[in-house]
């Protein structure tokens, strides 16, 4: 059995990825009803702005503490993939609201259509770095980088075409 199935890093990673799809199910089913205003806002939109908050921020930090800390670089490794994949549940749970969306209702997702598969491509080349998937691992860095570069730039769009700002 190769090491990265033997690390429990791996392993909670896909219990949070298949929890992830469970919420959204659940979501997508009307199980779990999260259109509901909290503060003048809908709940759903709460824990997107917390999940892309945490990525915002915590992204730079990461690259920038594993630089000063190396010998902390796998402590720091976790803070990153944990909370960025917490994060991703949550933005999902808001695009899954948006999409199961009634017809009359139904939002206009401009960059949010390209926002989201961005983001899972980036958890994906994320799990590659993080478990050594494939060997050619500067190929996956680059993507991984150019993915989050992607991300940092739609988000700013998406959230000032949210506020009707562009």
């Amino acid at each position: 059995m190769s090491n990265r199935f033997r690390d429990y890093r791996f392993w909670l990673a896909l219990a949070i990825v298949v929890i992830t799809g469970i919420v959204m199910y659940a979501v997508y089913a009307r199980f779990l009803l999260l259109h509901f205003e909290v503060a003048g806002e809908l709940f759903h939109h709460w824990l997107s702005w917390a999940g892309v908050l945490f990525i915002a921020v915590s992204t730079p930090i990461y690259y920038l503490l594993k630089r000063s800390y190396p010998a902390r670089k796998r402590s720091l490794l976790g803070v990153h993939m944990f909370g960025n994949l917490i994060s991703v549940m949550l933005v999902s749970i808001h695009f899954t609201q948006q999409i199961t969306r009634p017809a009359l209702a139904y939002p206009d997702l401009g960059t949010g259509i390209v926002l989201y598969p961005t983001m899972i491509l980036l958890v994906f080349a994320g799990f590659v770095l993080a478990f050594g998937l494939p060997k050619k691992y500067g190929a996956w860095r680059f993507f991984h980088s150019s993915l989050a570069i992607t991300f940092y730039m739609v988000i700013v769009v998406h959230i000032l075409h949210g506020l009707g700002i562009i």
